[in-house]
């Protein structure tokens, strides 16, 4: 199956309101169900256990409705280790969204900001944090991206994404159409997957940016997890 270039519908502008609010919804129902903090949460909890931190910092770029934050922030809790999180998001409606979704969770903050453009300085955050997001995006903004937020973060960038497949696509498609009326969920989430990459391209795209070590792992289901480990490397971007 060749990669999409396609638009998705939530990279369109002008999408109604409630269409926006129902698809956030969804995704948040979809990252619960689809194991997309399992990679995240797995890579944290080494991390704690090996260097004995009981603090650190993340950014979670282009966060949505910030479930992603949220589910770090339980677990920190449950572990007694302190974070503070920032999502990053540029959509007014999605912002709206995920400070209502964090309002009990002061650890969390929500900045509006372009993932282009993050207003932060060099060496701000421990871990950058991208679920789902580098899909939608060109080969060479990928690398771009990259090798921009290799300088905010100290310690490591993790990826979190789809994996293109016929049998996801195929999964996803009959999923969100047994479970949901909203054209944004039911037409975005299958070509999220036509948009996504092989691990084997994936592999070669992170490779291409240059910036760290890097390990990638598939994930069930047709998911990815990319830890790239800057400490040490920053001399070297």
């Amino acid at each position: 199956m060749k990669r999409s270039l396609e638009k998705e519908m939530m990279d369109l502008p002008g999408n109604p309101r409630e269409l926006l609010e129902k698809d956030l919804r969804n995704l948040r129902i979809i990252n619960r169900y689809l194991g997309a903090y399992h990679g995240l949460l797995g890579h944290l909890r080494r991390f704690v256990r090996e260097s004995g931190i009981r603090s650190f910092s993340l950014l979670d770029m282009a966060t949505g409705s910030s479930d992603i934050p949220v589910a770090v922030a339980r677990w920190a809790r449950g572990e007694g280790i302190g974070v503070s999180i920032i999502g990053l998001e540029l959509d007014q409606v999605a912002i709206e969204t995920a400070r209502r979704q964090t309002q009990s969770f002061p650890e969390i903050s929500i900045v509006r900001a372009n993932v282009f453009r993050p207003p932060f300085s060099p060496s701000s955050f421990d871990f950058i944090h991208a679920s789902q997001l580098l899909h939608h995006f060109s080969e060479d903004e990928i690398v771009a991206l990259l090798r921009a937020w290799s300088r905010i973060a100290r310690r490591g960038i993790l990826v979190s994404d789809l994996i293109r497949h016929p049998l996801a696509y195929c999964g996803i498609a009959v999923l969100t159409r047994l479970f949901t009326a909203n054209e944004m969920t039911r037409t975005d989430a299958p070509l999220s997957v036509k948009r996504a990459f092989t691990v084997g391209e994936w592999r070669e795209l992170f490779a291409r940016a240059a910036i760290a070590r890097v390990d990638v792992a598939p994930l069930f289901p047709f998911r990815v997890f990319a830890s790239f480990h800057l400490e040490g490397s920053h001399e070297a971007v």
